[in-house]
């Protein structure tokens, strides 16, 4: 995929880079965690759905690589990657 991608998938690639960055916060929350471990994981399996979700509904508009990354659940490097393509 270019950077010239449509503004159709720049707005659907940082719609992904907000729920990865979501997924990063509530792992990164340990007090959220050690005050209410059940609401802290039922919020990281709610943001983890979304992504799924994304993934399915966007899995032929993206290059071959974010596509290996989110299949893989190597979130972080997905990150990366949309971060990079949405500059």
């Amino acid at each position: 995929m270019s950077t010239n991608s449509s503004p159709t998938l720049h707005a659907a690639l940082e719609e992904l880079t907000v729920l990865l960055h979501r997924r990063v916060a509530v792992i990164e929350d340990h007090a959220w965690r050690d005050r209410d471990a059940s609401s802290h994981l039922e919020a990281l399996k709610e943001v983890s759905e979304k992504i799924t979700a994304w993934t399915t509904a966007h899995r032929t508009e993206v290059d071959s690589q974010l596509r290996h990354y989110l299949a893989n659940s190597s979130f972080q490097k997905a990150l990366a990657h949309a971060e990079a393509l949405t500059v």
